[in-house]
Order: structure tokens, then C-alpha cells, then sequence
């Protein structure tokens, strides 16, 4: 065996239903690499079995490791946490649903030393989803990459393999509303991809409902694109042109009489609303970007953990509450 390492971080949240199945899938997979591998559980404040089963798993296998939040942090922040005590030459991030298939972890590997800093899955096809979700999806995915300068690839999610000095410099950002696949795409180094097909979830229920999508999309947007505070640029002009071309309309009317127009007060009201929508919408955008400027200066820590199980060869940037 030689000297690689091999990390691999696993958000869990409220997975009861699925670790065990998860976790001997990926060890099967993990025992046949030519290579040191170890297993970073990340508990993000689950209310169930969850952490007691994954404590567990650690107290049967020193490779496997465990870091428990004081409270649910968010599925990013659970990548970052699992990140931040990665010891490996590669880092390997995947859910437990199994919707991602660790079978596919040796063809990246390969294209890692193949001389790719990162691999990530690109999802050919979804199974398992409604045919909602996969439109918002494809739509969101293409119109994030037509409004930010960053070149993020579409229909990819945060299945994928980084190299250790990737690890190092995404460690380095101090971002709170973090969008990871974002980010590692902004950091640039060689990257490629792997298609593969997303299987339906094998046990328990979705982890990511339409709230957290919607916040989830707002994050990858605002991060990386100003494009939408522009917007209010170009809808001022464009309702500017509307309302010259509009008075110059009701000047030729009344000059040569071709159309009896009478003061309504139905009419009067939908144009004020209208414009009233669209003040409303652009200080909506710019409350979501002050919002996170917000977050950003108050400077408090990404995650908390307030429980280690097993050695760490790497300690995070955020210390454990209570050392058991």
C-alpha cells in the first residue's frame, strides 16, 4: 500500500434511515484503493439516531472519525467543518443519501493523478425527482453561470474530489453564506468531470427542501454576481423610455384628437403600483446583499463543535466547545 492518504467528508443530517448502508458502501469502495483512507462523519445537529450510530462506527474503526455541531449549521458549513479536518492528499466530498455513487471515487482518484486538481460528478441525469425540481434546477444552474464572471459548471452538485492544496486555500476563505461549489470553481487549478446518473435517495427523506434551495440559490447568486443590483439600472431606463414614448403618445392624441381619453382612477392606480413593484423588488435585492454584509462583519465562527470522536491529524480553524 502506498503512501496516498484519502479523506472523505460525509454531512449527515438526521440520516439514521441510511448511515449503515452508507457507510459499508463506502468502505467497500475505500478498502479496494491502494492507499490510507479515513472517514470524517460531520454531524450537523441531528435529531435523531443519527450521531449515536455514527459514534459507533468510530468506536469500531480507527480510520473513521466523527465532529458533532452544537446545533444544525447548514449542509455547506458541514462540508467546511469536514474540510478544515481533512489530513488526506485528496478530500472527497459526498452526502450519505447515496444519490451520488461512491463506486464512482477510483475513476476520480484516477483523474486526480491523472493530474487534475479537481474532479467533480456532473449529472447527466436525475432519477428519483420531480420533473419541477429538475426544471428549477436546469434553469437556476444555467442562469447562475450567465450572470457571474466565475465559470461554474451546470448540473453539479458537491459530489467531488479535491486535491489538498485546494483543500488549503478554500480553508483560507472566510466566507459565511458559503457556496462551495462556488467557491472551489473561483479558486480556479486544473479541473474536470465525471458523468455519472443521480440515483434516487435510498432511504429518509429529502435534507434539502424548497426553503433551503431557495437560500442555497440566493447564496451561489449573491456571492458571485453584483449583475443583480445592475438590474434596477436597466428597468429605470427602460420604464424612463416607456413613460416618454407613453406622454409623447398622449400628446399627439390630444393635439390632433384621435383618441377621447378620460381620467381614471383604475388606471391611475395600476401604474402607481406597478412602479411601486418594481421599488419594492430592487430594495428587496439590495437588502438580500446588505443582508449578508451583515453576516460577513459580525464575524462569528462558521460552525461550532461541541463533540470530537477519534484522532483529527488536522485541527479545523474553530475549536471544540467541550473536549470528550
Amino acid at each position: 500500500m502506498n503512501g496516498i492518504r484519502y479523506s472523505l467528508v460525509v454531512p449527515l443530517y438526521n440520516e439514521e434511515a441510511v448511515i449503515e448502508a452508507c457507510h459499508q458502501r463506502l468502505t467497500a469502495v475505500l478498502d479496494s484503493l491502494d492507499g490510507n483512507w479515513e472517514i470524517i462523519y460531520v454531524n450537523d445537529g441531528s435529531r435523531d439516531r443519527t450521531g449515536q450510530l455514527a459514534r459507533q462506527l468510530c468506536q469500531t474503526d480507527p480510520r473513521v472519525k466523527l465532529l458533532t455541531f452544537s446545533r444544525n449549521f447548514g449542509h455547506q458549513c458541514a462540508i467546511t467543518a469536514g474540510m478544515d479536518h481533512a489530513a488526506g492528499d485528496a478530500v472527497i466530498i459526498i452526502d450519505a443519501d447515496l444519490q451520488d455513487p461512491p463506486e464512482l471515487i477510483p475513476q476520480m482518484i484516477a483523474a486526480w493523478q491523472a493530474g487534475a486538481d479537481v474532479v467533480y460528478g456532473h449529472r447527466v441525469a436525475r432519477k428519483g425527482e420531480t420533473a419541477a425540481k429538475k426544471l428549477s434546477a436546469r434553469l437556476y444552474y444555467r442562469l447562475l453561470r450567465r450572470i457571474t464572471d466565475v465559470d461554474i459548471p451546470v448540473d453539479v452538485g458537491d459530489f467531488r474530489l479535491i486535491d489538498a492544496r485546494v483543500c488549503a486555500a478554500l480553508s483560507a476563505l472566510p466566507e459565511h453564506n458559503r457556496y462551495v461549489r462556488g467557491l472551489i470553481s473561483w479558486l480556479g487549478f486544473s479541473q474536470t468531470y465525471i458523468d455519472y446518473i443521480r440515483a434516487p435517495r435510498f432511504a429518509g427523506e429529502t435534507k434539502y427542501p424548497l426553503r433551503k434551495m431557495v437560500k442555497l440559490a440566493l447564496d451561489g447568486i449573491t456571492s458571485f454576481s453584483y449583475k443583480p443590483l445592475k438590474l434596477g439600472i436597466g428597468i429605470g431606463i427602460g420604464l424612463s423610455i416607456c413613460s416618454f414614448l407613453f406622454l409623447l403618445f398622449v400628446f399627439v392624441a390630444r393635439l390632433f384628437d384621435l383618441v377621447v381619453m378620460e381620467p381614471g382612477y383604475a388606471s391611475l392606480m395600476c401604474v402607481i403600483l406597478f412602479f411601486c413593484g418594481i421599488i419594492l423588488v430592487m430594495l428587496g435585492i439590495i437588502g438580500e446583499y446588505i443582508g449578508r454584509i451583515f453576516e460577513e462583519v459580525k464575524g462569528r465562527p462558521l460552525y461550532i463543535i461541541c463533540d470530537r470522536e477519534g484522532q483529527f491529524a488536522r485541527q479545523g480553524r474553530d475549536q471544540a466547545m467541550t473536549q470528550r
